[in-house]
């Protein structure tokens, strides 16, 4: 039986249970990967190079994507927290250029939001919206966002979330960055018993700092 965030959100196609995690991750995002992930067909980024090259899309560009596409494609997690969610699974396309270079799409929305989940010429994963907001250094960050965050909703004996000029109020002296999230837009703090997620992509995105937005998770353990 498919869990309950699953229903109504996977395509009419094969699912998969993942056995072969990407490499790269900490031992909590594989094993959050493994125990929550599923696994659904894609097309081929080969598929649509012949096209894309008559339309003058880099041949360097189709091999980045197609690269992302073997290492992640198809990938299908729990909700994320923020994001309304987050990409519905993880699959390159629309590849488009500007002045930066050329970046691709990560994956589909899942729900209607007002911006794209993309990947960077440098290869941040973002949204796209009025402007671009880097969420975190690599889609590895993305993936062990997601883990913490569903570590921490589990343990966690209290939940907080603070939004807009209330996330100034908070006091993280004495709390270390999380480096394996590789945060940008999106940060996470660890504290004697808590952890801290910042969350600001939306804010960066339309330039509307009373978007930001503070989760903060007590009474947890070593």
């Amino acid at each position: 039986m498919l869990p309950p965030w699953l229903l109504g959100s996977v395509p009419r196609v094969n699912l998969y249970l993942i056995n072969d995690v990407p490499d790269g991750l900490t031992r909590r995002a594989r094993s959050f990967v493994v125990a929550h992930g599923i696994k659904v067909d894609v097309r081929p980024v080969e598929g649509h190079r012949q096209w894309w090259l008559e339309r003058d899309i880099p041949a360097a560009v189709i091999d980045r994507m197609a690269a992302f596409q073997e290492r992640w494609g198809g990938l299908l997690l729990p909700p994320a927290p923020q994001y309304d969610g987050g990409p519905k699974y993880l699959d390159p396309d629309s590849p488009e250029a500007d002045s930066a270079g050329w970046w691709f799409e990560a994956g589909m929305q899942r729900t209607a939001v007002p911006y794209s989940f993309m990947i960077s010429p440098s290869g941040e994963f973002g949204i796209q919206g009025d402007e671009w907001a880097p969420l975190h250094a690599t889609i590895e960050g993305w993936v062990e966002s997601l883990a913490l965050a569903h570590h921490a909703s589990m343990w966690a004996r209290q939940v907080t979330k603070l939004v807009g000029d209330d996330v100034d109020g908070i006091d993280l002296n004495g709390y270390a960055s999380v480096r394996e999230v590789m945060g940008l837009a999106d940060t996470w703090w660890r504290g004697p018993d808590s952890l801290v997620a910042l969350y600001s992509g939306e804010a960066t995105a339309f330039d509307f700092p009373k978007g930001r937005i503070a989760v903060i998770y007590s009474g947890l353990d070593d």
